[in-house]
């Protein structure tokens, strides 16, 4: 794990089902938080292959993908998150209530357009961010980061 310092913070976002979740409604597990969107390839299946190595240690981790792409990927998340892993919450919102969470969490993105009109893509940091039960921020596992490695990290929280 690298990282430490002031991570993260208080949210109330959309879920896929479109409920409002608050990130006090987790706590008592560790969550894992990731920033993406649904057209990029992510960690999402490392984290999946991650919580199902666990086995029924998984039920103390409770990982969330939050888009840092609303606009497109709001009607699609609830069938993005049910690729992965079945304890993903998949959280949206406004931009600017996207745009909030990630900068308490440093995560980076910015919309880079492309060649045609319209069309985009999002640079963003790609990290997975590893969250106490508390919601105190323990670190972050870097991009493409090992299944089996991150399964030792989360091991090594459950059982503190």
């Amino acid at each position: 794990m690298c990282g430490r310092g002031s991570v993260g913070g208080p949210f109330t976002l959309t879920d896929q089902t479109g409920r409002q979740r608050s990130d006090t409604e987790f706590r008592g597990k560790l969550m894992i938080v990731y920033f993406g969107y649904t057209l990029c390839p992510d960690d999402l299946m490392a984290i999946t292959q991650a919580l199902d190595a666990l086995g029924s240690a998984a039920e103390g981790v409770q990982p969330i993908f939050i888009t840092i792409d609303p606009e497109r990927d709001t009607k699609g998340l609830a069938d993005y998150v049910a690729s992965f892993h079945r304890s993903f919450v998949g959280l949206t919102g406004s931009p600017e209530e996207i745009r909030e969470v990630a900068n308490s969490y440093k995560a980076f993105c910015v919309k880079v357009p492309g060649e045609r009109g319209g069309d985009y893509s999002i640079d963003h940091t790609g990290v997975i961010y590893l969250m106490g039960r508390n919601s105190e921020y323990l670190g972050f596992m870097p991009p493409q980061t090992d299944p089996a490695k991150l399964t030792e990290v989360l091991r090594k929280y459950l059982a503190n």
